[in-house]
């Protein structure tokens, strides 16, 4: 594999991927684009990322779409759920995940330093983070074969249990109350819930 850095794309499987971090002989990437549009989970319920639908399908079938030397690439790991830090919604508990989406705090770490704005979030924010993070754009994707941003899920909890934070699509910030699990939104026509799978992948 070419020399690879944070920051760089790579391609592995069908997709092309971000590196986010790089530790000790491996990579933490997300794929460049929303590659399709899922709803979290599949049924309108207090859920948590360790008993939704999305985490099934990407652990399960969307997994077996990689060929067996690219699945021996692909390293589980054990992730945290934290609580939503402005709500106090439940994050539930931790998972052992081939592919997942990242979380709330991770989507702060690696898309520019937005940490503080986590953990300390102005008298007047109440569903959004600042506007003007400066981070906000990094985060932006575009729904894969498509020219326009699209919004994408998170595994971390929103408001409520019913809710998932996600990523807005036209201007990357933090939907930190969270999108409805079943629909998306209240959109009737059709599950809009963009996926960008994460995961670690050995570096050869």
């Amino acid at each position: 594999m070419e020399d690879i850095k944070i920051g760089s794309l790579l391609s592995f499987g069908n997709y092309n991927w971000r590196v986010l971090d790089i530790q000790n002989n491996r990579a933490l990437i997300i794929t460049e684009e929303v590659i399709e549009e899922r709803p979290y989970h599949n049924a309108y319920k207090d859920i948590t990322w360790a008993d939704c639908a999305l985490r099934k399908y990407l652990n399960g079938e969307f997994y077996e779409k990689f060929n067996e030397t690219d699945k021996a690439r692909i390293i589980p790991v054990t992730n945290k759920n934290l609580d939503n830090q402005w709500y106090g919604s439940k994050g539930g508990v931790d998972t052992k995940d081939s592919i997942f989406l990242l979380s709330l705090e991770e989507v702060c770490t690696y898309f520019g330093d937005s940490l503080s704005k986590l953990h300390n979030p102005g008298k007047n924010q109440r569903y959004w983070f600042e506007r003007k993070d400066k981070n906000n754009s990094k985060r932006i994707a575009r729904l894969q074969g498509q020219e326009w941003g699209w919004w994408w899920w998170l595994r971390s909890p929103g408001r409520v249990n019913v809710k998932a934070v996600y990523i807005f699509g036209t201007d990357g910030n933090i939907g930190i109350q969270g999108n409805n699990i079943l629909k998306g939104n209240i959109d009737e026509g059709r599950c809009r819930g963009g996926v960008r799978p994460a995961l670690w992948l050995k570096l050869e």
